[in-house]
């Protein structure tokens, strides 16, 4: 059971629920935090004082003061009319890493609402109903407002509880209306009070939950990113030299030199290396440290800035005390945008990098004497095109990658009648950062599969050569699960089997 208190939430946290399914539930002192403010709001409300998200119109209409009578309606109007997502709808881990960090968000105890509709938030988490958000739609400034709406639209309701106003979510498997999931699941909808809307809509947390399972899964596939380097360095009879201690140590970069050690450490006993005595390999080997060693560094930088944002405060306005309602801009999603586009910056070189590598194993003028694509021999090269399609795939992959490289935090365009001049753009960011980790795992996986069929050439051709530790432990997880087939066959469903055990982290030694 992981016990969220607005402070304390972690990536690993997001993802052990978002995948895992864990459950979750409020800190007594949370419960208690969230109660003061809710009462907080209460008082303003009987002031009849106008306060911006209180008692006032969003956005453009922040002038208009609403009557005490119409703060339900309020609140009511600001969900409906705000669900206007499109797209294919969002993965459900990426819903329920959302739901999970905006409860974080609202356990803070800043944003005046109910226990009650924390809560629910909850309850729907640890009972599996998993609204149905549409994946674009959001400039990730004023808040994620269309993705938070379609989420209210199935956790709230109104005095009419229309069923095809209740939105759509996913119970036991079925999509169903919100309603009739929320009726299965025995969890009562909410009708919402003053500020709770404004409050479940504003901050950047779809595009903080697509962030915070990007860097977990990029965390992955840089360690097995190093498998695959090294891997690779054997099966080509790569020169050990480029990755001396010594020479890394000087450069003083720490990504660089993790780099460069895990490569001596998975590759220690290995007797392919400089067998070939070249006296330097092709920048995809030789420097991978100084190429993979940044993307280490600026996962580093980006987990730091995603850690501190889903224990961020990002409702507007904040309830700072009693009859102190601020009102600013935490919920501008400025800072997801710019760390989701470093972050694709790196993932994208990684796959690069692997990508040349394949190249690498499967060009007989490169590959130090292996058949051409890895076919079985050289006489059965024409018959058989071995690793040739892969290859293309992997290209592919990376040449989509690099268009989506492209900084998204960077493009704006003003809305709310200019009153929202300069917008983040920071959950298009996160979703291409999302895509890009899962075209990334699936181009080191094309070169594990290709890596691992060359050194399986290799000892054919001379059986007592010998892999490096962590390299012949990969080899032989691959291989547990994935039979050497010399001829042509059907490889599509085996690369999805290594792309299997690297999202999983199962060939990270």
């Amino acid at each position: 059971m992981i016990k969220i208190d607005g402070n304390n939430l972690s990536i690993k946290d997001i993802f052990n629920v978002a995948r895992n399914n864990e459950k979750v539930s409020l800190t007594i002192q949370a419960k208690e935090k969230i109660a003061t403010s809710h009462s907080w709001v209460q008082e303003i409300v009987q002031l009849e004082k106008p306060v911006y998200g209180i008692n006032t119109g969003f956005g453009i209409f922040s002038n208009k003061q609403i009557s005490p009578q119409d703060l339900k309606k309020l609140n009511r109007n600001l969900i409906i009319s705000h669900a206007v997502g499109t797209g294919q709808d969002l993965p459900e881990e990426v819903v329920r890493a959302a739901m999970l960090i905006r409860a974080n968000t609202l356990a803070s105890g800043y944003s005046g609402v109910r226990v009650e509709l924390v809560d629910n938030i909850l309850k729907m988490l640890n009972q599996n109903v998993t609204p149905c958000i549409p994946s674009k739609g959001s400039l990730g400034s004023s808040g994620d407002l269309a993705p938070l709406s379609h989420l209210a639209l199935v956790l709230t309701t109104d005095e009419q509880e229309l069923e095809d106003e209740s939105g759509w979510a996913i119970y036991k498997g079925k999509k169903t209306s919100g309603k009739n999931a929320m009726k299965a699941a025995t969890i009562k909808r909410l009708k919402l009070e003053p500020k709770e809307g404004l409050a479940i809509t504003n901050g950047a947390t779809f595009s903080a939950a697509l962030a915070a399972l990007a860097i977990h899964q990029a965390e992955i596939l840089i360690n097995t990113a190093e498998v695959a380097l090294a891997m690779s360095l054997e099966a080509l009879l790569g020169v050990s030299a480029a990755f001396d201690e010594r020479l890394h140590s000087i450069r003083r970069q720490n990504g660089q030199i993790t780099v460069a050690a895990r490569v001596r450490e998975l590759t220690h006993g290995s007797t392919l290396l400089d067998t070939a005595r070249r006296v330097q390999d092709v920048y995809s080997l030789r420097c991978a440290p100084q190429i993979q060693g940044p993307a280490r560094d600026t996962l580093d930088f980006v987990r730091k800035i995603i850690s501190q944002e889903i224990n961020a405060v990002t409702d507007n306005p904040l309830l700072l005390g009693r009859g102190e309602a601020i009102s600013g801009g935490n919920f501008h999603g400025e800072i997801i945008g710019m760390a989701m586009d470093f972050l694709k910056i790196a993932l994208a070189e990684v796959a690069a990098i692997s990508e040349r590598r394949t190249y690498n194993l499967t060009d007989e003028n490169m590959n130090g004497g292996l058949p051409p694509m890895l076919v079985d021999t050289h006489e059965a090269a024409g018959l058989n095109s071995g690793m040739m399609m892969p290859h293309y795939t992997a290209a592919a992959l990376v040449l989509e990658t690099q268009h989506m490289c492209t900084p998204d935090s960077i493009q704006s365009l003003p809305t709310s009648g200019g009153k929202e001049d300069h917008n983040a753009n920071a959950m298009t960011a996160a979703r291409h950062a999302y895509q890009i980790a899962k075209n990334c795992g699936h181009v080191i996986a094309i070169e594990l599969y290709c890596a691992a069929r060359a050194l399986d050439l290799r000892f054919r051709e001379n059986s007592k050569y010998k892999m490096g530790a962590g390299v012949g432990g990969a080899h032989r997880r691959i291989r547990e699960i994935i039979p050497l087939q010399l001829e042509d066959a059907l490889w599509g469903p085996e690369i999805e089997d290594v792309r299997k055990l690297v999202s999983e982290g199962l060939l990270v030694l």
